[in-house]
């Protein structure tokens, strides 16, 4: 295993006042992105496999991608800057002659972990990004105890 990202999946996603928390993470620390509460619905439709009445962005972009023959392989979350995080759509597609192609696209994370959660691909965090998070595995507990942030259809 690659030792300059780490794995992470989504731990939770809720509601704020100002839009949604996305917590990521594994067994040794848990961080948060604050996304739009559009894009926070849709990671947690994907999450719990809520059916939706007609198809949204991200499944209309997941849709053209398998179309094409293509499937999102990963995410990777590189760099932040701010509070402000950047991520890399990793893509596979294969055409008629099973020539294989990867193509990397930059993202913006919240997107990018929708398409991930989609498509049941991993996400990764940069290293150096790891490192410089702060653990928010408290907060996230906290959270979860007293029910905040649990309006989202079907979470």
């Amino acid at each position: 295993m690659d030792k300059s990202v780490v794995e992470v999946e989504v731990k939770n996603v809720l509601a704020t006042s100002a839009g949604s928390a996305v917590f990521l993470g594994n067994d040794e620390k848990v961080f948060v992105i604050y996304v739009d509460h559009a894009v926070g619905s849709a990671i947690n439709m994907f999450l719990h496999g809520t059916p939706k009445p007609r198809p949204q962005t991200h499944d209309l972009f997941g849709d053209v991608l398998i179309s094409l023959g293509a499937r999102v392989e990963r995410v990777v979350i590189n760099d932040f800057s701010d509070t402000v995080y950047f991520a890399r759509l990793i893509i596979g597609a294969e055409n008629e002659i099973q020539e294989r192609k990867i193509i990397e696209i930059d993202a913006r994370p919240s997107d990018s972990i929708a398409l991930a959660v989609a498509a049941e691909a991993p996400i990764f965090v940069a290293n150096h990004v790891w490192e410089a998070v702060e653990d928010m595995s408290i907060v996230l507990k906290k959270m979860e105890d007293n029910g905040e942030g649990n309006d989202f259809p079907g979470g």
